[in-house]
């Protein structure tokens, strides 16, 4: 019996009610088409195509899922040759999954299927129909959410919230994608094969770039003179930092960083997390009042003495540089508690831009199987890990859960507060960066309790060619910050 009391088991969950629900509409509109596209909280989105999605045949749908479950229908695992598959994805119209077939490195292909319907998920699934109970189906313009429990598998539903932003630049994220003409893996590697990758990061890196340029230009244009940046980890903020203070000066606007790390607490001050462990993550473990009063020093044009923070010793250095601002001076503050309001609660509203940075992953690798955001980011913090901090994949997969538990706790509430959502993914970088991770990857051992994540991290790689020359990605890209030869660096 599945209990979400791992990351895995959550997943097999998902994946089976994805199935679940491909079988009501099949039964319910034969012929019609369905793309899952993205996370939303604990929900799943999508778009279907072929029939005029609403409110009332969502409900049908669901009842036609409840109805599956309750028949508690065996999901077998079968084995099948390339060819097998290939034709047997090709007569049910799934084009994508045909494409992408024909660059697997293997001659088999593992299907599972539930009532003659048979399909490809990367990863485990449920024994049966009937351990997938818990799940709502709601409508959500022009497509509809399938939302499942929290941590608990066997607990309630999470409720649906809106996320209007990040719905909104998640539409932004998937009209690049198919202006770019590259939706899924198989388009990827149509690109590569082709020859055609340089032209194409130079593309994907122009795209990016413009969007960090607007973000200039509204905080330039709107006369603010604080800029928080906050984003989930390996999501880029640091190099966006950089890059937003580059467009900053081309608007005749000079910025001033200062790193919320110097304003943490003394190591004896700061709260103990569940573990009985300093909670560095946790918004008291920094000095807010005094980061309030000396932004307000600043805003106002006085010199202050900053705070410099000693993680080695846990302690506030005696010493730190002096500042003052002139009038054009912008502050570019970096941080996972930029969005909340409770980090800043002495600078009036007008004054700040909340910006929002997360690799936003729109790449599938077919229709059903889409690319978890979490994936990409893991793969970016395990390269970087590796060059950087000498650890392997084993030690970031040690320390991913806790890393995602701070997220959950202190990021994602707070990102529909962001003034605007930066989308730091690359549709070439799974690309580029499979050549560093897959090998680290490939060497956890079995008796890991992390093989399995290792494992499913292999068999999505495994459909990707590697990008293998380097040499357009820009110095300022985001990627470099993972991959190393970024120019805003000391390396």
């Amino acid at each position: 019996m599945l209990n979400g009391k791992n990351e895995e088991d959550r997943r097999i969950y998902e994946r089976s009610a994805r199935l679940i629900l491909l079988l009501a509409v099949r039964e319910i509109a034969p012929g019609a088409k369905v793309r899952f596209e993205h996370s939303i909280g604990r929900g799943i989105y999508m778009n279907v195509t072929g029939l005029s999605l609403t409110a009332a045949l969502t409900r049908q749908i669901e009842a036609r899922m409840r109805d599956i479950v309750r028949r508690d229908l065996p999901i077998t695992r079968e084995r099948w040759t390339r060819e097998q598959a290939a034709e047997y994805f090709k007569a049910q119209g799934q084009d994508d999954t045909v494409r992408l077939l024909g660059y697997r490195r293997f001659d088999y292909f593992d299907v599972y299927t539930c009532d003659g319907l048979s399909d490809y998920f990367y990863g485990a699934m449920a024994a049966s129909t009937g351990e997938i109970a818990r799940f709502a189906l709601r409508f959500c313009y022009p497509g509809m959410v399938l939302l499942l429990p929290g941590e608990d598998l066997q607990g309630e539903v999470a409720p649906f919230v809106e996320r209007p932003q990040l719905m909104r630049t998640y539409a932004e994220a998937g009209e690049v994608s198919r202006i770019l003409q590259c939706e899924t893996a198989a388009d990827l590697n149509d690109i590569i094969a082709r020859g055609e990758m340089r032209a194409f990061i130079r593309v994907s890196e122009a795209v990016q770039e413009r969007a960090v340029a607007r973000i200039a230009e509204r905080i330039a244009a709107g006369g603010m003179r604080v800029a928080f940046i906050a984003g989930p980890s390996s999501s880029g903020k640091t190099t966006f930092a950089h890059r937003l203070g580059v467009q900053l000066r081309a608007c005749g606007k000079r910025p001033v960083a200062i790193s919320l790390d110097n304003y943490y607490r003394n190591r004896g001050e700061v709260p103990l997390g569940a573990d009985g462990k300093p909670d560095l993550e946790c918004l008291d473990a920094i000095d807010v009042p005094l980061l309030n009063e000396q932004l307000v020093e600043l805003l106002a044009g006085r010199e202050v003495e900053l705070p410099l923070y000693s993680f080695k010793t846990g302690m506030r250095q005696t010493h730190g540089a002096r500042e003052r601002l002139s009038p054009d001076e912008v502050l570019l503050i970096e941080g996972i508690h930029g969005l909340n309001d409770a980090l800043s609660p002495d600078i009036p509203p007008e004054m700040k831009f909340r910006v929002y940075v997360s690799a936003l992953t729109q790449l599938n690798l077919d229709g059903h199987n889409r690319i978890r955001t979490t994936d990409v980011r893991l793969l970016r913090r395990m390269v970087r890990d590796s060059r950087a901090r000498d650890t392997d994949a084993l030690g970031t997969l040690q320390m991913w859960d806790s890393v995602r538990a701070g997220e959950e706790a202190y990021i994602f509430p707070f990102q529909e507060r962001a003034d605007v959502m930066f989308n730091s993914s690359l549709l070439y970088e799974i690309a580029v960066l499979k050549k560093y991770a897959y090998p680290m990857l490939r060497a956890v051992p079995q008796d890991s309790p992390h093989y399995t994540r290792a494992r499913r991290l292999v068999k999505f790689l495994n459909y990707f060619l590697d990008c293998e020359d380097e040499s357009e990605i820009p110095p300022t890209s985001i990627l470099r910050e993972f991959i190393g030869g970024c120019t805003f660096y000391d390396e």
